[in-house]
């Protein structure tokens, strides 16, 4: 999400510069014509087209270079949907495995996304309590103890490198 969100960031910021840019290849070329036209300075008036025609054909390359972040983007969009998609479809598919109950699958999956036990309550219209005992053996069907490990155990398969120590190193195996 942060990558995503500097991304668009980063768009907001070349499309501004895309905008000052053509603002300013018109005032120069304005410049360098109305200079030309006078017969004023034709040194100016040279160096004033030629920094027009160098802001143009940086206007140019920045614009194909929005359209590419902007295409990066939706790209990166569409693979974000389609994870999140398989994501739901493992987090079922393992819910399945568990042997979770209906009422169950829907607790852990409220867990899953952050909820405390009296929203999930409240969501569910039941007692906290009964959450609390579903939570329990969701756990035990899990072989998890608490809901970080609940969530860590999807978590993992999305991480595809080891864990690391602060050395750097790979954990020793136990």
């Amino acid at each position: 999400m942060t990558v995503l969100f500097k991304a668009k960031g980063t768009t907001a910021i070349l499309a501004a510069v895309i905008l000052l840019q053509g603002i300013a290849a018109l005032f120069f070329s304005a410049d360098a014509l109305g200079d030309a036209m006078r017969g004023d300075n034709p040194a100016e008036a040279v160096m004033e087209m030629f920094v027009s025609v160098m802001l143009f054909v940086g206007l140019v390359l920045g614009i194909i270079q929005l359209r590419h972040l902007l295409e990066e983007i939706a790209t990166k969009d569409r693979s974000l949907d389609v994870a999140r998609g398989q994501l739901a479809d493992v987090v079922k598919a393992q819910f399945g495995l568990w042997k979770l109950t209906p009422a169950e699958s829907e607790v852990a999956l409220f867990a899953l996304k952050g909820l405390d036990v009296a929203e999930i309550a409240a969501l569910r219209g039941a007692a906290a309590g009964t959450v609390r005992a579903q939570l329990t053996r969701i756990y035990a069907k899990a072989e998890v103890s608490n809901r970080a490990q609940l969530a860590a155990f999807f978590v993992e398969d999305l991480l595809a490198d080891p864990v690391e120590t602060a050395q750097g190193l790979p954990p020793a195996e136990g």
